[in-house]
């Protein structure tokens, strides 16, 4: 049998063959291709004599990308690499200077510019300023360097201390963004940064992720007893800067913290209540009393104090504490108005609300509202508002008895008497006495008491410069006053490297809307419900306007100061609005 010289060149029998495809094309490679394989002698091989049949076009596909015949192939401009590597360079664009990468809409040839944090300013603002910032944005803080710890330490204390550090911040009355600025400097500075700090009103967590690949650890506290102590609070903020600017190691920030819980309060008991007392003289003299009025207002205010110590020893909870203390301001104020004596009992009514109405509790639960904080914020105000409703029933109650022991008093119309008073020398030391008594309701620091009431004092001038001399609605009089008192108070903190309430909430006392409240209880015990809701409304009002004061104040003392931030280009970033949606 003759063979086919061609049979020997084809690496393939049939159209099924790895390199099928015979032709004349294929003759010229045959040095080039693998060795015959047992395929070549297929029982699909045709006889000798038949032609091969043609290669179906499936065996060459093409694609309508492929290049054309004759060009040559572009070599790759950038070679090719992760998705996650910064790129090196524009395709087809000029490379833009490292000064306009913050103008332009897309990222930079050369990556996002880094940005630091300023060493100058105050641990708050740089923690803030990271809290309020996307978390793939925030810059990593600068921390000081410890001895002894080459490996750092557990990431389970260091939870633990920061939540301890959250707990002492949020009972003391500290706002939600403040408290979460504390526990992530406190994280930072012990080495951890992928933590993400939560607050709420009774609930305080703290998550940490070692890496993108490994779980998180989440550590939760409550906070079941709160406690008014800014001494204690004032400890705790010089702790925390002592953590991030010192560098203190872990076992000395223990040892501090046990410190600051075993300091006992700086003002007793009894000094407690005769603060009480003058608060609420003080505030009587405010709307018109006089030496008779204002020990009657003191007398009423430190048997209700009393009463409510009793309540709490009892384990009262918090609402029956406020309706027992302000019966007997009311009662007291009624005894004079059943006895028709001169003392004005509107007076003494109003000096014993002064010292009940919660304005600490409502200026942080606007000011969390306003910073984002939602929830505690709603949680605040929910609780301002069964407080507010324990004094309506404290006081509504001594009046309906009072109105049904003496109808004649149904006629009674003390804003009148009111309107009339105009003392400024007398009001003016009548608000910084409140102001001070108040510093030792809140167990201030003795050095900070000063500064508060001086500012209760200016606060108390610009709302009756505003108010009497210029004719102002009493609304915006009261904003202004107490943006006043918080632009002053957040210059003091910073000042002193503290916690702004110190200065703040003391100071805000002469604007407190006793006057208001006790007109809508007075209107709603003479039957007159529209005059007791317009009354109560204004007062509602008044708060608001105090509340929105103080944060505006403090928001423009952070305008005026240097940024926290600095980035290349030396500019500062805006906050970015969300247009609505």
């Amino acid at each position: 049998m003759a063979v086919d010289p061609q049979r020997g060149q084809r690496g393939s029998g049939g159209p099924g063959g790895g390199n099928g495809g015979g032709g004349p094309a294929d003759q010229g490679a045959g040095e080039d291709r693998k060795p015959q394989s047992d395929e070549a002698h297929s029982a699909f091989t045709p006889p000798l004599g038949v032609p091969y049949p043609p290669v179906p076009e499936e065996e060459h596909p093409t694609s309508e990308f492929a290049l054309p015949q004759g060009l040559k192939p572009e070599p790759p401009t950038e070679q090719e690499g992760s998705a996650f590597a910064p790129p090196g360079s524009t395709t087809g664009q000029t490379p833009l200077p490292v000064g306009a990468t913050a103008m332009s809409a897309f990222t930079p040839p050369h990556g996002i510019p880094v940005i630091r944090l300023t060493k100058e300013a105050p641990w708050q603002d740089r923690m803030r300023t990271m809290l309020r910032m996307p978390v793939h944005e925030r810059p990593v803080p600068e921390r000081i360097e410890r001895g002894g710890e080459e490996t750092g330490p557990a990431i389970p204390r260091v939870l633990d201390l920061t939540l301890r550090i959250g707990e002492i911040l949020l009972a003391g009355g500290e706002g939600a963004e403040d408290v979460e600025a504390a526990m992530f400097g406190v994280a930072h500075a012990y080495g951890l940064e992928r933590v993400e700090p939560t607050v709420t009103f009774t609930l305080l967590s703290i998550s940490y992720q070692p890496s993108l690949v490994d779980d998180p650890l989440t550590a939760s506290r409550t906070v079941r007893r709160r406690g008014v102590d800014y001494n204690r609070l004032s400890a705790v903020f010089r702790l925390v800067d002592d953590i991030t600017s010192e560098g203190i190691t872990l076992e000395e920030a223990y040892r501090g913290l046990a410190e600051i819980r075993r300091n006992r309060h700086p003002y007793p008991s009894w000094a407690l209540t005769l603060a009480s007392g003058l608060l609420s003289g003080a505030a009587s003299m405010l709307v018109g009393g006089g030496a008779l009025v204002f020990v009657a207002a003191a007398v009423g205010s430190m048997l209700g104090d009393r009463l409510a110590w009793l309540a709490s020893g009892r384990g009262l909870p918090e609402f029956y504490q406020f309706v027992v203390a302000a019966m007997p301001p009311a009662a007291v104020g009624l005894a004079f108005g059943l006895a028709h004596s001169t003392v004005s009992a509107s007076a003494v009514i109003t000096g014993g609300l002064f010292a009940l109405i919660p304005g600490r509790a409502l200026v942080a639960g606007v000011q969390d509202g306003l910073t984002g904080y939602y929830i505690t914020a709603s949680a605040r105000l929910l609780e301002v508002g069964y407080l507010v409703v324990g004094i309506v029933v404290g006081v509504l109650s001594v009046l309906y008895v009072g109105l049904q022991l003496n109808p004649a008093l149904r006629h009674l119309n003390p804003e009148q008497s009111f309107s009339l008073y105009n003392q400024p020398p007398v009001q003016i030391m009548a608000s910084m006495l409140l102001a001070l008594a108040f510093c030792v309701l809140l167990q201030q620091e003795r050095h900070t008491v000063a500064f508060a009431t001086i500012n209760g004092g200016v606060a108390w001038v610009v709302y009756g410069a505003l108010a009497v001399t210029a004719g102002f609605n009493e609304v915006p009089a009261t904003a202004i006053a107490a943006g006043l008192v918080g632009l002053f108070g957040q210059l003091l903190s910073r000042y002193r490297y503290a916690s702004a309430l110190p200065y703040v909430t003391a100071a805000i006392g002469p604007l407190l809307p006793g006057s208001a409240t006790y007109f809508g209880l007075l209107n709603f015990a003479q039957g007159h419900l529209i005059d007791g809701f317009s009354k109560l409304i204004k007062a509602a009002s008044l708060a608001l306007a105090i509340a929105v004061g103080v944060n505006l104040g403090s928001e423009v003392a952070r305008l005026f100061l240097r940024a926290p931030i600095e980035e290349p280009g030396g500019g500062r970033r805006a906050a970015k609005r969300t247009r609505g949606f």
